[in-house]
């Protein structure tokens, strides 16, 4: 049946997600998503595409719903008639507030007298309203819209409303899912289709667009300031020299271990985003300052990455996270934690220049930035060919002298792609090889760490948009992380058994190793021997981490 030109129910969304958790199969959820978004009307496509990610707003827009946990715990007791406690322990037994939440709604005392169906169009109105709330009595007014949507909620609609508001939907989708099923039901090509999303990083409008005006309206979609990209990654090199000698001609450039940012200026307002889209702008009102001085008060998008030197050294990339995750006093840790900038690309100067050789982007982007002001640099760049080699080896011992990680190895002649992961752009460190990974169970210490998980169960992300497991990780952290992330960790268990946990893949680190073998006791069928954490990487999504089909490749060698 279609639903177009209909008020369409939410009950309907709920079937959607109730049949995606119920299949691990990326193809099965693709179908699904295909067959619901087809039959969607072009005003309501945008809102149901961002909906079955879980969210309500784009990664990169700075409005949030602000609603934790403790909020919606009351709201739920409030609507089902029972204590706060009662909540908190059924959410404990179930391993989710949305599966507790079905639960309790089951069993409610309190039931509306006069109800009248919940459409998609409400849900999400509603909850965009949230984000508009603040100042005086902002969360008893929240808690009261939230109270409204469940108090007309059937026990399904009640789990998946409670879990939107966390954004943690729990049914197995990620962007690439979409992506697949918006091609699938409107039969567009799928690389034209990942041009779009990467250039936007909006499924909402590319899948309304994708409806309207096909391939031809995709094709003509571009970078808008205002809109963050997907980064274009780099891969390992074997070696300079190597490199080199497969490029013929390249930039070697230091590599520093901060967080990287892409800034945009759209009319009069600067934005600061990480290579997650996350919008950082008021935690870091120094470098927003640092821009406006340094900059041409024009439209563009520069990147660059973030670093903290202390005594002429950088410090710790934790450093940095905290920094940038802070809410409050800002202004007062800005002279504790000062950040310098290194600029390295531009992707839009009153125009797009991704498509731009890397030469002409590097040319551009020197003809803009005043380095005057001593907290924004240029990164170092030397230009190499096989005559001077050895400058690109001078290079990197001066980086790994300076405390930075290494150098980067660009081809000149390479436009910019974002979300792409090739062999126009390398990294070469000192340190061993790493992997980002998402942490997926774990087990507590002994002795004086029998409160902390101490050991880690490390998984890569597959094909399906599954994780398969590679490897247990047990050093690399000192007591004081080891307790944060075993709070963190508290909070998404999904199962426990003894000392051993399951949890639900939320938390990322950088795990370095020694080499990759074959190995039967872990689902991805490799292990990592002597892997070490290197660092918690708050500023990847599920999306960043490394894959299954990589793991292989590297392995192949």
């Amino acid at each position: 049946m279609s639903l177009k030109n209909n008020k369409v129910k939410y009950e309907s969304m709920v079937e959607v997600y109730y049949a995606l958790e119920s299949t691990t199969k990326r193809l099965e959820k693709t179908k699904t998503l295909a067959d619901f978004f087809s039959g969607i009307d072009s005003e309501l496509l945008p809102v149901v595409t961002i909906m079955a990610l879980g969210r309500v707003f784009p990664v990169w827009s700075e409005e949030e719903l602000g609603v934790g946990s403790k909020l919606l715990i009351k709201a739920i007791a409030s609507v089902v008639g029972v204590s706060s406690d009662d909540v908190e322990d059924q959410i404990r037994d179930q391993g989710d507030i949305g599966t507790a939440s079905e639960v309790l709604f089951k069993k409610r005392s309190q039931t509306t007298f006069f109800s009248q169906p919940l459409t998609i169009e409400m849900v999400y109105n509603n909850l965009r309203k949230i984000a508009s709330i603040s100042g005086n009595r902002a969360q008893s007014r929240k808690m009261s819209i939230i109270r409204e949507l469940l108090s007309l909620s059937s026990p399904m609609e009640a789990k998946y409303i409670t879990r939107t508001v966390l954004e943690e939907l729990r049914v197995g989708v990620g962007e690439g899912t979409i992506r697949d099923a918006i091609s699938v039901a409107f039969g567009v090509d799928k690389e034209i289709l990942d041009r779009a999303h990467m250039l936007t990083n909006d499924l909402g409008w590319v899948a309304q667009v994708t409806l309207e005006e096909g391939e031809e309206g995709l094709k003509k979609i571009s970078l808008k300031p205002g809109k963050p990209v997907k980064p274009m990654l780099a891969q390992l090199a074997k070696g300079i020299k190597e490199s080199v000698t497969e490029m013929g001609r390249v930039f070697c450039e230091t590599k520093y271990d901060g967080i990287r940012v892409q800034i945009h200026r759209k009319g009069q307002e600067v934005m600061v985003f990480t290579r997650r889209l996350e919008n950082i702008s008021n935690a870091v009102p120094d470098v927003i300052e640092y821009i406006e001085k340094s900059l041409p008060h024009q439209d563009f998008i520069v990147e660059g990455e973030i670093i903290v030197t202390k005594n002429g050294k950088p410090i710790s990339f934790q450093y940095i996270l905290q920094r940038i995750r802070r809410k409050y006093d800002i202004e007062k840790v800005m002279g504790e934690v000062p950040l310098t900038l290194y600029l390295f690309d531009v992707l839009y100067f009153n125009k797009p220049f991704i498509d731009a050789p890397l030469e002409n982007r590097r040319s551009k982007l020197e003809s803009i930035v005043n380095t005057s002001e001593n907290k924004i640099q240029l990164s170092k760049l030397v230009k190499i060919t096989m005559d001077n080699v050895q400058e690109a080896e001078n290079l990197f011992t001066e980086s790994i002298d300076k405390g930075h990680e290494g150098i980067m190895i660009k081809d000149p002649q390479a436009p910019y792609i974002p979300g792409i992961r090739g062999k126009k752009m390398l990294k070469y460190k000192a340190e061993p090889e790493t992997l980002d990974l998402v942490v997926v169970g774990g087990s507590y210490g002994k002795g004086k760490r029998a409160h902390f998980i101490g050991s880690y169960l490390m998984a890569l992300r597959d094909e399906d948009g599954g994780f398969q497991t590679i490897a247990h990780v047990a050093t690399g952290l000192d007591d004081k992380t080891l307790l944060e992330l075993s709070e963190r960790m508290d909070k998404i268990i999904k199962h426990r058994k003894g000392g051993l946990i399951k949890v639900n893949p939320h938390i990322i680190l950088e795990i370095a190793y020694s080499e990759i073998v074959n190995s039967p006791e872990y689902e991805s069928g490799f292990s990592l021997r002597f892997p070490v954490v290197k660092r918690i990487r708050d500023d990847l999504s599920l999306e960043d981490i490394d894959t299954v089909a990589r793991v292989k490749s590297i392995f192949k060698g």
